[in-house]
């Protein structure tokens, strides 16, 4: 079966993990490289660069042709509307789910001199910087993990926000300090990594290397996200832990200035997953999470 990847070190390093748990079970695999538009627009920030699943479109669209047999995704990266045809056949063992600041020195958020420079791509990051520390300039940081690491040591950052699963996946060891996710609630999915085949194609082959727990608490958060209408230009954040026969589920939107926000918290039991999920979104909807969500469109669009 051939199995397609973006072409990034990290996106690589995932998706032969997948196809080890696959051969392992079997299967005769073929690995192909493709390059999406997330790839070839590298000088713009992700919210100005519009089309659905911007690392994910061409990967599917050659699925959906019968190019390509199975796929290999960050799970935060698919889009919560996805094409009928393509499932998410498998989802690995969730990595960590947590955002940390890396810096030459490994200062901790809270430390950070006044007016520093702190580099991330992502819209939900930005805020929650933001809230926490208004007096800190927030600037764009594209490009690759080591592209971004590498701007790190030529000084152009202060620090930069990267999430701790790709750092431990590619074996890196900067110097960096955890961020609370009780205040840095993780991107929906983030160090989860998904499978995706077409309905009947090699579903069945890809669920033997399903993680159920963590498929629970991937599927919780997604609910969360489609509700809300989460995009790469939504600051928006939802985290499930599954503990015992319960996840907890904490869930927020903010404001693209941090200044304001709507959360929500709760136990769902695993028995019931979406159906609490949705119990759950609904209550960050009627809090004002769908407007805050809009108003960030909105702005977005105006800049």
């Amino acid at each position: 079966m051939i199995v397609g990847s973006r072409g990034s070190p990290l996106a690589l390093r995932q998706t032969e993990t997948a196809i080890s748990l696959l051969e392992a079970r079997g299967a005769e695999t073929e690995l192909l490289i493709v390059k999406t538009k997330g790839d070839h627009v590298l000088d713009l920030p992700l919210h100005r660069v519009s089309g659905r699943g911007l690392f994910v479109r061409e990967i599917d669209d050659l699925m959906l042709a019968g190019e390509i047999a199975v796929a290999v995704h960050s799970m935060k990266d698919l889009p919560s509307k996805r094409p009928e045809e393509l499932v998410i056949s498998a989802v690995l063992p969730r990595d960590s789910p947590f955002d940390v600041l890396v810096s030459e020195d490994g200062v901790a958020l809270e430390e950070l001199e006044e007016g520093a420079i702190v580099g991330t791509c992502s819209m939900r990051r930005a805020s929650q910087l933001r809230r926490a520390r208004p007096d800190l300039v927030i600037e764009s940081l594209r490009g690759n993990l080591e592209t971004r690491l590498r701007k790190l040591a030529e000084g152009r950052y202060r620090a930069i926000v990267l999430a701790e699963a790709g750092i431990e996946r590619m074996g890196y060891h900067p110097r960096y300090s955890v961020l609370d996710p009780e205040k840095f609630v993780p991107s929906a999915n983030q160090g989860a990594i998904a499978v995706v085949t077409t309905r009947g194609g090699a579903e069945e082959v890809v669920r033997e290397i399903d993680h159920p727990a963590t498929r629970l608490e991937a599927e919780c958060e997604r609910v969360i996200l489609e509700a809300i209408g989460g995009s790469c230009v939504v600051p928006m954040a939802a985290y499930a832990r599954l503990v015992g026969e319960e996840l907890r589920v904490l869930a927020e939107v903010l404001s693209l200035d941090g200044s304001r926000f709507v959360r929500i918290e709760g136990m769902v039991p695993a028995a019931d997953h979406l159906r609490g999920a949705k119990e759950l979104s609904c209550r960050l909807v009627e809090k004002g999470g769908r407007d805050l969500a809009e108003e960030a469109v909105r702005e977005v669009g105006e800049i």
